[in-house]
């Protein structure tokens, strides 16, 4: 699925990030090192909020790498925000999201790009299925709560085919992508369940994929506020009205 060099690039991975420093560098590198390996025609967008010198540590490599490019506030806006705008710049044909933190491996996109293939419009990475395989798992304390947040998520707003809807690691074609996020609205940790519950109510054929995945224990959730937030969004997802996808608003505001 390679594009030819005339053509946009095959690939775009959007990583959101909120005070990586630290760990950047070496994120960004494993992409590098693994879409060159594939000789994939690539993108890497790093969308990071925050004032601990992320997006100079990126802007600095990508004085002599054009394939990177960063974008992002030194105000925390939120995760749903920097991976959406990320997205709408994004120029592969197929379009995804890895976090910074590097909890799913880039070369688990192996496992990805076969159902890309076989004509899945989304595809996501699942710590839920049989075969994931959790290296490092969360506190207890983090998995009774994400359990509960499950339950309750799917009460809401259905998805019940879908174990775990956040994961960080989701790829989709091209025109899903634009489609999804140009109506996505979610600023905050649940904009995962509001693409993924856009995408069912637009018939997209999403796939899953069992992945390695390990926890790093810096978990930016705020338990209380954090959650309360999460919890406001889910009842938004389930009750407000769909957006337009933006190319049916624009036929309206033409009078066409």
């Amino acid at each position: 699925m390679n594009s030819p060099a005339s053509e946009r690039p095959y690939i775009t991975v959007v990583v959101p990030a909120y005070n990586e420093v630290k760990r950047i560098a070496g994120t960004v590198g494993e992409m590098q090192d693994y879409l060159r390996s594939r000789r994939y025609m690539h993108e890497i967008i790093v969308s990071a909020d925050g004032d601990d010198g992320t997006r100079e540590v990126v802007a600095g490599l990508a004085k002599t790498d054009p394939t990177l490019k960063v974008i992002g506030s030194v105000e925390r806006r939120g995760k749903g925000l920097g991976v959406r705008q990320g997205v709408l710049m994004a120029h592969g044909e197929i379009i995804g999201f890895a976090d910074a933190d590097n909890k799913t491996p880039i070369t688990e996109f192996d496992k990805i790009e076969p159902l890309l293939c076989a004509g899945c419009d989304v595809v996501i990475g699942s710590r839920g299925l049989r075969d994931s395989q959790i290296e490092r798992a969360q506190r207890f304390y983090r998995r009774l709560g994400s359990k509960g947040f499950a339950l309750l998520m799917h009460t809401v707003v259905g998805l019940r085919n879908i174990p775990d809807t956040q994961c960080g690691f989701k790829f989709f074609q091209r025109r899903a992508a634009l489609d999804l996020f140009g109506r996505q609205r979610i600023d905050g940790y649940m904009f995962d369940v509001e693409v993924l519950h856009l995408a069912k109510r637009a018939g997209y054929r999403i796939g899953q994929v069992s992945v390695r995945w390990r926890d790093d224990d810096d978990s930016r959730l705020a338990l209380l506020s954090g959650n309360a937030r999460n919890l406001l969004d889910v009842f938004r997802i389930r009750f407000a009205s769909p957006a337009r996808p933006p190319e049916a608003a624009a036929e309206k505001s033409s009078g066409r």
